[in-house]
């Protein structure tokens, strides 16, 4: 599955179109590589998500392209999460 795809229907992302913006400002890691939009997604892979001041490290669980929102937690697990400072 798509890196996008998976994003939209896991629910970290609201929306498609901001995963794929993301992924083409090079914010979003699988497995320690710079990942595209188009990248594909399997399970065991670990996906790192840098929004605003907040960076994200889930494991991949499942792919399944429907899911409810109930159950859309279970198609990762979260690794990690922290806060990054904005000192530059």
């Amino acid at each position: 599955m798509r890196l996008d795809k998976f994003l939209k229907t896991s629910r970290l992302m609201k929306r498609r179109t901001l995963a794929k913006q993301l992924a083409d400002q090079g914010r979003v890691q699988i497995n320690g590589q710079v990942a595209k939009a188009g990248t594909n997604v399997a399970v065991n892979d670990e996906i790192t998500i840098q929004f605003g001041q907040t960076k994200v490290t889930v494991i991949v669980q499942s792919i399944r392209d429907v899911v409810r929102k109930d159950e859309a937690e279970t198609l990762y697990r979260i690794v990690s999460e922290e806060r990054i400072n904005s000192d530059s």
